[in-house]
């Protein structure tokens, strides 16, 4: 019997745009898929990020899928080590964090975010890496999966998986994203809604 699941789609510094992979799997999700939406999406702000994560988690009446990218998965890892619901998360799939600590990379408007959290998250994670990421190091972001026990998987050169990269649609991340649900969560294959 397949485990029901609450899916939460966090984008990045500037919301995801239409023709991103995170809002194509929402339209293709039929709803199964809902977006956290902050206030501001340009001057981000650390702790009203989390906020919004804390306040879309605390609602849900089933175990919550986080699907993070960029700056999104930052506020995934500051929101976990001080959440007291972190508990209904049942996993994270997180794509291309950006290293904050590095100041060349760090947008002024982003300060809020450094330094990047460090500590374990509660609940099994898949960090996806890129080779050619501008805003992290492959070492970088392999780290990030080792401090937060996350498995880690690198994409290649696939730039910051975002719609600049060519990553509208992302065949090969839903793939990672299917065995994810599988492999760690034990859902079966027939209950992934990006891919129904």
């Amino acid at each position: 019997m397949a485990r029901a699941f609450t899916f939460l789609s966090i984008p990045g510094w500037q919301n995801s745009p239409a023709e991103h992979w995170q809002s194509l799997w929402e339209r293709s999700s039929d709803g199964q898929i809902r977006r956290v939406v902050q206030r501001d999406w340009e001057q981000a702000e650390r702790g009203e990020w989390v906020r919004g994560i804390e306040e879309a988690v605390a609602w849900t009446a089933t175990p919550v899928v986080l699907i993070a990218h960029s700056l999104g998965v930052l506020a995934v890892a500051h929101w976990a080590a001080a959440s007291v619901n972190a508990g209904r998360v049942a996993g994270a799939f997180l794509v291309t964090p950006p290293d904050l600590d590095c100041e060349q990379r760090r947008p002024q408007s982003l300060v809020s975010f450094a330094p990047v959290p460090s500590t374990r998250l509660p609940f099994p994670a898949l960090v996806v890496g890129s080779e050619t990421d501008p805003y992290a190091t492959p070492e970088r972001v392999a780290r990030m999966a080792w401090d937060w026990g996350a498995r880690h998987v690198n994409a290649g050169a696939s730039g910051h998986i975002n719609v600049t990269s060519g990553h509208g649609p992302w065949p090969e991340g839903e793939r990672l994203f299917a065995a994810f649900l599988q492999d760690d969560l034990g859902a079966e294959y027939a209950s992934i809604p990006v891919l129904a």
